[in-house]
């Protein structure tokens, strides 16, 4: 038996995946047994089955796992990034619910964010679009304004020296965004497609491309929804920065910061500390938690 072989995930559909090794060689690669645990981004050992081909033996312990879970099953997103790219646009409108749960969803993985406003030059729409994000860009959430039908050039200084995931619902323009930053993903993504053999459209699998040796940027599909049924409800408290002043300060321990009295988040957003919606937010979130 031959040595094994280190790799990275490069794209992944279902259960077949295109592990890259360090001389730029590709292996259409399958894991053992039925259950996948594997995910774009995550380095690899596998072992040469035929020409091309290859068996994944051992993913290697990931830095972070950006995933999504529901009360019935987890979907794996991208693995080992440093910054989570959040696309919004002026239109068509997006869920501003959806983006608070992939922001938290980061936080809890030690991700960094950065939501990018796409379309900005619908002057128009732009105005409103940036209304919907006001609190978060109080909260200290960077964002960044561009139009990748102009180009991408304003996030390039954003993605050197990390590997970065790109997130967003259909109709963002994460597509155009994608073919900015790297002319010939198009290709390079059929390339892909073909070897899967997945018969779908190419936005059903993520991939990873690298914009330079020390900069890598994952694409993955579009998300309509974004569970967090992973997450307990401490979890869910550290990924509101603005709560931080307030936790530990309840009357009680096990305070859900309802109707409890006493409860020191109620009190902040009362006292107009806490935007009323985010703990509102907070409260669905942690309900969700308990069900699941």
């Amino acid at each position: 038996m031959s040595a094994p072989l280190t790799g990275l995930v490069v794209a992944a559909h279902g259960r077949q995946y295109r592990v890259e090794l360090p001389d730029g060689e590709t292996l259409l690669c399958y894991t053992r047994g039925k259950k996948s645990e594997v995910v774009c981004g995550d380095r690899v050992q596998v072992q040469g089955t035929g020409e091309g081909q290859g068996v994944i033996d051992l993913v290697e312990p990931r830095h972070s796992l950006l995933y999504r879970s529901n009360e019935i099953r987890q979907k794996l997103i991208a693995a080992n990034v440093d910054q989570l790219i959040l696309v919004v646009a002026t239109e068509p409108a997006f869920s501003e619910l959806l983006v608070s749960r992939c922001l938290i969803a980061a936080d809890s993985q030690g991700i960094a964010p950065l939501i990018v406003l796409n379309k900005s030059d619908l002057e128009e729409r732009l105005g409103p679009a940036r209304q919907r994000l006001a609190t978060l860009i109080q909260l200290g959430y960077p964002v960044l304004e561009l139009s990748a039908r102009q180009g991408a050039a304003p996030l390039l200084p954003h993605l050197q020296g990390k590997t970065s995931v790109l997130v967003g619902q259909s109709g963002m323009g994460k597509s155009t965004l994608i073919n900015a930053l790297i002319p010939e993903a198009r290709a390079a993504t059929r390339e892909i497609s073909a070897a899967l053999d997945s018969g779908k459209h190419t936005t059903t699998h993520a991939t990873l491309y690298h914009l330079d040796r020390d900069s890598h940027i994952i694409d993955s599909p579009g998300l309509q929804e974004f569970g967090l049924g992973h997450l307990d409800q401490g979890d869910l408290e550290q990924a509101f920065p603005e709560f931080a002043p307030y936790l530990g300060q309840c009357r009680f321990r096990n305070c859900q910061h309802q109707q409890e009295p006493g409860c020191a988040l109620q009190a902040a957003a009362a006292a107009g500390h806490i935007h009323p919606e985010r703990l509102q937010l907070f409260t669905t979130l942690a309900r969700e938690t308990r069900r699941g």
